[in-house]
């Protein structure tokens, strides 16, 4: 009986241990912690890496929302303050894009207590929507993992071409997956050198390596999860707000909004003439096989 009691104990523990609040600011700048306190004006939490350190204070002002260990979400407006007003050093008015400073500080940028070292932006958690900017590579996240820290992100923007040029109709390239996306392009690099081909003879293939090393045209499923991502997680009814929140992700950093009522070509062929497509609408069918030469669409994507 004791060794049950004292089993039942280690495991509270170890999930006290684990359990964390999430503060996520509006700029998209996501901070583990443990919050004690919420004031009107400003909310006081330790850092996951360092609980016994100082206390951080961050504004109201700058919070979206927090998403608390037992799963409950705390949203905050944004509140009307005047352009002039200063913020004062303890809650953290840096220009420098810290999300809080040691309570009763100096307004500083915020780092872990001496002897812990600094987050690197690698360890960055994401969520859908958050605007990726890391290495060269800019997107919008439409893909990620349960942590937070690996997915894939969107172009900005968007384009409308063929997959294949009309005299190229007939081939069958071998870009045949359905998961990846990023081996149809291999298998098309392949065919392109075998038939002596160039990647002008496929244009959305050309358009999204024109963005650099690691953009690729998505595979059909790939369109399938990035469709049911960007209407909130279901297609089984309306989620207007999970869909502007992303359009606007996609504005605010001067790219277009996804076109909800039009087909995407994917990088999956179905035969030598057709290619599959899809599109982000509520109604089935959700994916379509259509002729490689027609226009549509076309959409980047990149892993992180």
């Amino acid at each position: 009986m004791k060794r049950w009691l004292l089993f039942g104990i280690c495991l509270l523990a170890a999930h006290a241990t684990r359990a964390q609040d999430l503060i996520v600011r509006r700029d998209s700048v996501r901070q583990e912690g443990r919050v004690f306190e919420i004031r009107p004006d400003e909310v006081r939490y330790k850092r996951v890496s360092n609980p016994d350190g100082p206390v951080y204070v961050v504004p109201v002002a700058q919070i979206a929302y927090i998403r608390y260990a037992n799963g409950e979400v705390e949203r905050f407006a944004r509140p009307e303050l005047p352009p002039d007003s200063p913020d004062s050093p303890e809650r953290g008015g840096a220009s420098d894009g810290s999300i809080g400073q040691p309570a009763g500080t100096a307004s500083q940028p915020d780092r872990p207590a001496p002897g812990v070292q600094e987050p690197q932006d690698a360890e960055r958690i994401y969520a859908m929507g958050d605007y990726y900017d890391r290495d060269g590579v800019q997107g919008i996240v439409c893909m990620v993992s349960e942590e937070g820290r690996s997915g894939l992100v969107i172009s900005l923007d968007q384009t409308s071409l063929a997959w294949c040029r009309d005299r190229n109709a007939g081939y069958v390239t071998g870009a045949d997956s359905k998961a990846d996306g990023a081996l149809n392009m291999e298998a098309l690099a392949r065919f392109i050198e075998r038939e002596g081909l160039a990647w002008e003879d496929f244009p959305a293939f050309d358009w999204c390596r024109s963005k650099g090393e690691g953009w690729y045209l998505p595979a059909v499923d790939e369109w399938l999860q990035i469709g049911f991502n960007y209407n909130g997680g279901t297609r089984m009814s309306k989620r207007r707000g999970d869909r502007n929140r992303f359009n606007d992700a996609l504005t605010a950093r001067g790219g277009r909004k996804m076109d909800r009522m039009a087909y995407y070509f994917s990088s999956t062929e179905s035969s030598a003439a057709k290619a599959f497509l899809s599109h982000l609408a509520l109604d089935p069918p959700y994916v379509v096989e259509l002729p490689k030469h027609s226009h549509w669409l076309v959409r980047a994507v990149h892993r992180f």
